[in-house]
């Protein structure tokens, strides 16, 4: 075990200069580790981490929906509706991104991941620099203890100029990576306007004469994405640690590559119980995040996940944000909801959303009740 800190690195070393830059990560030497620290040792924080894990029942009653969308007809978007509205989440197959595709952005992550501690911080979050950069993002440093994974988050559209920083000299390396990034986001930017035409038609609001043509085609026209890249080192005690602790995430929704070894979890209710995803060869994953439940009025809904690590084996996983920008304001499709035809929730947008969860952290209030609209019941008692 090592922990790598200012105080066992040179000066000079991009360690140093980015706990010197406070920089609050911990260069924690994964593979070096032969047992679990103290910092990294879980012992249920919150009750939704003490739910069981349940094996799928006899029947596929708790086996994570599948959707085949490559015929894109009536029983691939009833699939969809089926899935987003009792899961939140999904398998998806038939989607038309290659598996060697797949296989060079995974296998791109992985040397990334490789590459000595010194070259991975020179790609440091800065300080004040937002979410962008290798190492904790800075949610995640509120947790009082420590994830058992690496990560690295950017933009699209900076790839080349944010693994300048990595890669200075702009050697084959680097393009290779670049290379392999920019096909993987022009895939999933892709599917993701097809998936979003799906959704709009499995709510009945598909067209641009349909009620949500015209919400429709400014959310495609206006897409934001973020990519995040996350390595789960093979861990001496698996059960003792997280990989990424349980959330729901706040944009509209999201694709995750996984590689083969399963970690990824969603959360059922009634009783409450975690669900491991298969790691099925091309498939990708599927995440309806705390938006686009605004968005659709409640009618689909964001789903509680999580990320448990292997004791044999390393594993990849790369979600693909898609949300809005920040000055849109998500408003309820009406006729996405109730019968009564009502806003279940406020307008919000992303900025104001995140302020709310931001300020309810730790707790066990859902962002979404605090943006709830109240009934006329509630508001007469």
């Amino acid at each position: 075990m090592q922990i790598m800190t200012s105080s066992s690195t040179s000066p000079t070393s991009p360690l140093a200069a980015a706990a010197h830059n406070g920089v609050a990560a911990a260069y924690f030497n994964f593979r070096g580790a032969e047992r679990v620290p103290e910092s990294h040792v879980w012992k249920g924080m919150h009750e939704k981490d003490t739910a069981p894990v349940a094996a799928a029942d006899a029947d596929g009653g708790d086996a994570v929906p599948v959707v085949d969308m490559s015929g894109g007809d009536d029983a691939a978007v009833a699939a969809v509706a089926r899935a987003a509205e009792e899961w939140g989440g999904f398998l998806l197959v038939g989607h038309g991104v290659t598996a060697e595709a797949l296989a060079r952005v995974e296998a791109q992550a992985a040397r990334l991941f490789a590459l000595p501690a010194d070259d991975k911080a020179r790609g440091a979050r800065r300080p004040g620099g937002g979410n962008t950069g290798y190492g904790v993002p800075p949610y995640l440093l509120r947790y009082p203890k420590q994830m058992w994974a690496e990560g690295y988050t950017f933009p699209p559209p900076a790839i080349r100029d944010e693994f300048r920083r990595v890669w200075p000299d702009a050697g084959d390396d680097y393009h290779r990576f670049c290379s392999a990034m920019e096909e993987y986001d022009s895939s999933m930017r892709a599917l993701g306007e097809r998936l979003l035409a799906m959704f709009f038609k499995a709510l009945g609001l598909a067209g641009n004469d349909a009620p949500g043509g015209e919400t429709e085609r400014k959310i495609r026209e206006t897409l934001t994405s973020t990519i995040h890249l996350n390595m789960f080192p093979r861990c001496p005690d698996p059960d003792r640690v997280v990989g990424l602790a349980a959330h729901t995430d706040s944009g509209f929704f999201t694709f995750i590559l996984q590689s083969p070894v399963p970690g990824l979890q969603l959360l059922r209710h009634r009783p409450d119980r975690w669900v491991t995803v298969p790691g099925t060869p091309g498939a990708l994953i599927v995440v309806v995040g705390d938006l686009f439940h605004v968005l659709t009025n409640g009618h689909f809904h964001s789903v509680f996940h999580r990320a448990v690590v292997n004791r044999e084996r390393d594993r990849i996983s790369m979600p693909y944000f898609l949300g809005p920008p920040a000055d849109m304001k998500v408003t309820p499709l009406v006729a996405a909801g109730s019968p009564e035809s009502k806003a279940v929730y406020q307008a919000v947008t992303w900025p104001e959303y995140m302020a709310v969860r931001d300020k309810l952290f730790g707790t066990n209030i859902s962002a979404l009740s605090m943006i709830r609209v109240a009934k006329e019941e509630d508001k007469e008692s």
